[in-house]
């Protein structure tokens, strides 16, 4: 059990000043006169509140529980070792999700898979990618909602965005952007032959809408509203909800297409739209850095992060951490933690 001596770890002094130096602008008699740097203002300080207020609440139980052990009570043994248990397995998950240290890491997320080289089986590939990251949230408990999907042709999917929400989506699901490569023997081919299918992950923050890093000139974007489209290209509304945003400068092209109203639809468009500005911005800063640190290295299509192999052999294998594993079918199931965990340790403090 933790000692009194290790409790400034769980105190974060730093962000309890930061807390109240947001409390204090709260306070201020003109903090309402920008409601939308009130309501940015007022949302981190519920987040830090809570997250600080959950630290005091451990650091008490912790007390609590050695004050009992002081007592020596023989009777209080099996207790105070079932807390103990508890308390223990509590600081593993705090170490854990002190690893979401960036900015976004505690936000809800945007998944985007689009199928790559290799044709109906690639299709096939990112449909199994969208099977395995909706198990992994099922067992999160995190919420997804499908915000546009196109079918493939014979098999699979071409591309899906989903929206996956819940605290620390974007943190865990940021280990999994990039290429994710299978190799299996394909049940398209008539041979029976072995095949190599990719596909590209994309994970994005769910920007707020008044996150001041990306600002959007509603004259820069162009809006089509059409009909929202099903398997095969039929239509599955007479209304005409689903949205494409354009935006101008940059030639980003947003579309958004479910059973769900022309504002929801506009709404959730804008998000993503905002998250992949915010993407572009990022990369051309680290682009930026890494030039004038001599390490820039331009990514390839074929510079796969992941390998699943279904044959020769069983194996999934992360090409950046090294970790592996060889129950394949596990992993499929959505039993990710295990990567995301090495990935996370291994980029700590890099983002």
């Amino acid at each position: 059990m933790p000692s009194p001596k290790s409790w400034s770890v769980f105190d974060f002094p730093a962000k309890e000043s930061q807390l109240a130096g947001l409390d204090n602008q709260i306070g201020a008699p003109d903090f309402w006169n920008d409601s939308t740097k009130a309501q940015r203002v007022s949302r981190e300080a519920a987040k830090l509140r809570d997250e600080v207020d959950g630290w005091r609440a451990f650091r008490a139980r912790i007390h609590d529980a050695l004050e009992l052990a002081r007592m020596d009570d023989k009777s209080l043994r099996a207790d105070l070792e079932s807390e103990a248990a508890t308390i223990e397995k509590e600081v593993d998950t705090r170490v854990f999700n002190a690893m979401f240290s960036g900015r976004y890491d505690d936000d809800d997320a945007i998944l985007a898979i689009h199928a790559g080289a290799g044709g109906t089986d690639s299709q096939d590939w990112a449909a199994m990618l969208e099977r395995m990251f909706l198990r992994w949230a099922e067992k999160h408990e995190f919420g997804t909602e499908v915000l546009d999907r196109t079918e493939g042709e014979e098999a699979g999917i071409k591309s899906v965005t989903i929206a996956v929400n819940g605290k620390y989506a974007f943190g865990y699901l940021r280990s999994e952007k990039g290429v994710h490569r299978l190799v299996r023997l394909s049940p398209f081919d008539a041979a029976h032959r072995r095949h190599t299918s990719f596909a590209l992950v994309e994970i994005l923050p769910q920007v707020a809408m008044d996150d001041p890093e990306v600002e959007i000139d509603p004259s820069e974007l162009k809006i089509d509203v059409f009909r929202s489209s099903g398997a095969g290209g039929q239509n599955v509304q007479k209304n005409s909800t689903a949205i494409r945003l354009t935006h101008l400068p940059t030639g980003l092209v947003v579309i958004c297409q479910n059973e769900r109203s022309q504002a929801q639809n506009r709404e959730f468009a804008l998000r993503i739209l905002r998250a992949r500005l915010l993407e572009i911005k990022k990369a051309e800063k680290d682009e930026e850095v890494a030039v004038l640190r001599g390490e820039y290295t331009k990514a390839e299509w074929g510079s796969q992060i992941r390998s699943y192999v279904l044959h020769p052999y069983q194996m999934v294998k992360d090409h950046r951490t090294d970790f592996e594993r060889g129950n394949t079918q596990a992993v499929l199931d959505g039993d990710l933690d295990a990567f995301m965990e090495a990935y996370l340790k291994a980029n700590s403090g890099k983002n």
